[in-house]
């Protein structure tokens, strides 16, 4: 009996041991993110185990906007980003410091995620459309960001100066949206995650989706140079998240109606990881998913266009296209 006990508890040891090995042998990595649903996958595949299936440790560090991601990235902070693309992103980009290694979101109708809200005192002033906001005074993150291009986007469709437009960079979105509700300026661009309160509330007026006026590539995984000499790192990685992809694009996307998801058996616990990790109920998270290619493909052609348009306004460094920034080992091209 003792004899057997003994060699029980040495086989316990040993596996004891085996998980430890296994634990200690897992690669790590850190990623900076948003809590947006423009990030759904990200979620998923840390929530269901994916990364850790992939043999990675995972370990999520959130900021409140695009800009300092990228710069994090750069620094060693983060080992990989995954948020929008901004002015900053591609200027570090053009000198080396960055490449883009896969897509994310997208602005695509049918999808809310970007929204333009007007100041409720601009709107009673005659503020209430999208092409409305040549002239006034606009919230929004950072000179050359996302929304900023969004921005310029709507001014190419409607014809208006892009330069009669005042922006107001602010920083962070919780500072946009403080703006607009405190009418020291006349409309904000938000997600709509962050402005759903402020409009439930009757602190501003919806004016419409930036993926209904002007589609575009909005979001990407990216990482630094020293990152990607660590191929069995970046190849786990981009696996877990693709099966993420997949797995949120036909669930959630597939079956959604009129920008709105369902809630049921089947979208029900993907809906409740991604409200556990943007701290929104589930009720506002199924009229807030982005779009998010299944193949988590980047449309290539539409981020050099991006580059031309920042290098043509100023934003961007000139002297480098999307080829230039994009690891063609790990893209999918669109």
């Amino acid at each position: 009996m003792i004899g057997i006990a003994r060699l029980a508890a040495a086989s316990l040891l040993a596996i004891m041991a085996m998980g430890t090995a296994h634990a200690e042998d897992a690669l790590k990595a850190r990623i900076g993110v948003l809590r947006l649903s423009s990030s759904a996958p990200v979620f998923i595949a840390q929530d269901k185990g994916y990364f850790r299936e992939a043999g990675l440790e995972v370990e999520l560090k959130f900021f409140d906007a695009a800009q300092p991601i990228a710069v994090a990235t750069t620094s060693g902070d983060v080992d990989f980003g995954i948020t929008a693309f901004t002015a900053g992103l591609y200027n570090l980009a053009g000198k080396g410091v960055l490449k883009v290694i896969g897509g994310m979101s997208r602005e695509k109708a049918g999808y809310p995620l970007i929204g333009y809200f007007a100041s409720n005192n601009a709107y009673a002033a005659g503020l209430k459309t999208p092409k409305d906001l040549a002239g006034k005074r606009v919230a929004m993150t950072q000179v050359g960001s996302s929304f900023h291009y969004s921005l310029g986007l709507l001014a190419d469709k409607y014809g208006f100066k892009l330069a009669d437009v005042k922006i107001v960079p602010l920083q962070s979105l919780s500072n946009a949206a403080a703006a607009l509700k405190g009418e020291t300026v006349d409309a904000a661009l938000l997600p709509i995650s962050t402005a759903r309160k402020l409009t439930d509330e009757g602190g501003a007026k919806f004016l419409g989706w930036v993926g209904d006026e002007t589609p575009w590539q909005l979001g990407a995984v990216f990482a630094s140079p020293k990152t990607l000499t660590n191929k069995a790192l970046v190849t786990k990685l981009l696996g877990a998240l693709a099966k993420a992809d997949r797995e949120y694009h036909d669930v959630i996307l597939a079956a959604m109606k009129d920008g709105v998801a369902p809630i049921n058996g089947q979208t029900k616990p993907l809906l409740e990881i991604i409200a556990k990790y943007t701290n929104l109920p589930v009720e506002q998270v199924v009229g807030n998913c982005a779009y998010i290619d299944p193949d988590g493909k980047l449309d290539v052609k539409n981020v050099d266009n991006q580059i031309k348009w920042l290098q043509e306004q100023g934003f961007v460094d000139k002297g480098f296209d999307a080829n230039a920034i994009i690891a063609k080992d790990y893209v999918k091209a669109d």
